[in-house]
């Protein structure tokens, strides 16, 4: 049990790390709780909750992850190398094609409830 809580110990500091060192990361975590909140506001169903859940994680997954490509990339090559350089934009390509899947999403599910609310009023 004391191994499990330390693991978790680790997640946290993972991401206080990205959050503290990250724009980017801290970027995607205010548009996750805009979305959290346009959810609730807008009485999104239970499918597009999940759906929205789901670019949540990845986004935030796949910051996450590019973070350790960074920090790795820098450690193993602390000088300027052009293949280190492809390995920071390869990792930093794959999180712009999901943050633009979860935007694709989050226009499908919550621009005809924002029109729809402009136009009753």
């Amino acid at each position: 049990m004391k191994k499990l809580i330390r693991s978790f110990g680790y997640a946290f500091k993972g991401f206080g790390y990205a959050a503290a060192t990250q724009l980017n990361f801290r970027i995607h975590v205010v548009a996750m709780l805009t979305a959290c909140l346009l959810g609730y506001a807008l009485h999104i169903s239970a499918g597009e909750w999940m759906w929205v859940m789901l670019c949540v994680a990845l986004v935030i997954s796949a910051e996450l992850i590019n973070t350790a490509i960074e920090v790795l990339t820098d450690l193993v090559s602390p000088e300027y190398n052009a293949k280190a350089g492809h390995v920071k934009d390869a990792g930093a390509a794959a999180v712009l094609i999901i943050a633009i899947f979860a935007l694709g999403v989050g226009l499908i599910i919550f621009l005809p409830k924002i029109i729809a609310l402009i136009h009753a009023a």
